[in-house]
């Protein structure tokens, strides 16, 4: 059984004082423990980051470059190992893990361009001799706060940009799947980064708590739901820190009667079960408008009963299990609820069980769902379900739809299915939502540009990655300069003399 303790400074670290459980949610087996921080080891990494900051700021430009690039190039060495230890501990099928690490190596490439995006302005000659020319400089140590979907792609969503711009790095990843982020910090010094500039700490409330609250740490950012983000935000703001927290989502997909129904069938099954809906992008409301319900909802679900629910290293596997028991039991829930307030359950996947499968019975596995005349009244509509539940709203027109989108507290992402181009201008312009999809049913934003949603999905101003990734990870300092005309130079500068 494996024991996964903190990297600080370079080394290893982790008394095992406290440890929670580590599992393989395709068989429930428990594979090894995770060390939980006290307030003492979270300090201590914080300190190791502190003394590195100094340095790290100081690095060249040409070097901080150099660095990122070694990190691209062990990224991309290691995929393979980074993907497996993703399967292992959160269960999502090998080619999901493949492009998570995929995902996060092109924000490192991003990062690589450092020299460009760290730019100042210049203007010479604003007033009588002086000039006027903008730094902008890094935080100091910043800290992640990232969740158990994706413990890869977060984490370099952050760092890598964080990294760039001076700052020094503390990692707290989900304690439920900790192998992966443990290993990225290891490729992140064997990549040639000073100790201390990336360091992890594995941790519960505890080590959150003082991350928010430590005199030392200058920003955090955090992915994870709403309720958690919001504290997030608050108690790092109460202390002084600049935050970024992301939260929560309810995703729709509007699908207009002249839309392709195929394409939209197809979408919305890769966006609802894909990683077993465990992404805070996932589809998980189709807003069906008008006479493509019934055909769409039909076409959904003969898709359900060709998709391969097996454990994620299964080559074959196309959803895995959910990360752990008590999740899956709470996924659950929601479907027992939906049809006990009048929905259709079109496809049960508390039906399809383990032994379905042929994998034992310990496996955290939940079937594809499906559920038909969802109203927005209903907890599966309200709640963020995070699991293989695919609702399906019924509306009569164009404006329903919209105005139940812009109804909903979330505003993270969101897709809109259809052949015409006004509608879809109309529909991009108007949705109160951060990220807009047009026959795109998960719209995650290129590198270059920015991550994050509106309302409850997001608390604070900089979205995460790209350029407002770099704005938050860095400030500004505008520095004027007088200097004495040439004329009145010590040097001869070839200017007649009056002397």
């Amino acid at each position: 059984m494996q024991r996964i303790g903190h990297l600080v400074g370079g080394a290893s670290a982790g008394s095992f004082d406290r440890v929670g459980p580590v599992f393989d949610p395709a068989t429930g087996t428990k594979t090894g423990e995770v060390a939980l921080a006290d307030i003492a080891e979270v300090d201590a990494a914080v300190a190791a980051a502190r003394t590195a900051a100094t340095g790290w700021a100081r690095t060249s430009l040409s070097r901080r470059t150099d660095l990122l690039f070694a990190l691209r190039r062990v990224l991309d060495d290691n995929r393979d190992e980074l993907a497996r230890a993703l399967t292992a501990e959160h269960g999502k099928v090998h080619a999901d893990a493949l492009g998570e690490v995929a995902r996060g190596i092109e924000n490192v490439e991003f990062a690589c361009g450092l020299g460009n995006l760290l730019k100042g302005g210049m203007s010479s000659r604003v007033s009588s001799q002086v000039d006027v020319h903008e730094l902008r400089q890094p935080l100091g140590v910043v800290a992640g706060i990232t969740p158990f979907n994706f413990p890869v792609m977060v984490p370099l969503w952050m760092a890598a940009n964080a990294l760039a711009c001076g700052n020094t790095f503390v990692l707290k990843p989900s304690e439920r799947d900790p192998s992966a982020p443990r290993l990225l910090g290891e490729l992140v010094h064997e990549a040639g980064f000073p100790p201390g500039v990336f360091n992890v700490v594995n941790g519960d409330k505890v080590a959150v708590d003082r991350l928010l609250e430590h005199p030392d740490v200058d920003a955090v950012s955090f992915v994870g739901s709403t309720p958690i983000a919001r504290y997030v935000y608050e108690t790092g703001t109460a202390h002084g820190k600049r935050v970024q927290a992301l939260g929560g989502a309810k995703n729709h997909m509007v699908v207009l009667p002249d839309a392709d129904v195929d394409l939209a069938a197809d979408s919305a099954v890769s966006a609802a079960y894909g990683s077993a809906g465990e992404r805070c992008m996932a589809i998980s409301v189709v807003v069906a408008v008008g006479d493509v319900a019934d055909p769409l909802v039909e076409g959904i679900e003969e898709r359900i009963a060709d998709l391969v629910v097996a454990p994620g290293s299964d080559p074959d596997a196309e959803m895995g299990p959910l990360i752990t028991r008590e999740h899956r039991d709470r996924v659950a829930g929601h479907v027992a609820g939906a049809a006990d307030a009048g929905a259709t359950l079109r496809v049960d996947g508390r039906d399809h069980a383990v032994a379905d499968v042929g994998h034992g019975d310990g496996g955290f596995f939940l079937g594809a769902t499906l559920v038909d005349h969802v109203t927005p009244d209903m907890e599966v509509y309200r709640e963020e379900v995070f699991g293989p539940v695919l609702s399906v709203v019924r509306v009569d027109t164009f404006d329903d739809a919209l105005a139940l989108v812009n109804a909903n507290p979330y505003g993270n992402g969101t897709a809109v299915f259809t052949r015409d181009g006004g509608a879809a201008r109309r529909y991009t312009e108007e949705v109160e939502v951060g990220m807009v999809g047009v026959n795109v049913p998960i719209p995650v934003p290129a590198s270059m540009y920015s991550f994050g949603g509106w309302k409850d999905s997001l608390f604070g101003d900089s979205h995460v990655y790209g350029p407002e990734g770099i704005h938050f990870y860095t400030r500004t300092k505008v520095v004027s300069s007088r200097w004495p005309s040439p004329e009145s130079s010590t040097v001869d500068l070839g200017f007649p003399r009056n002397d």
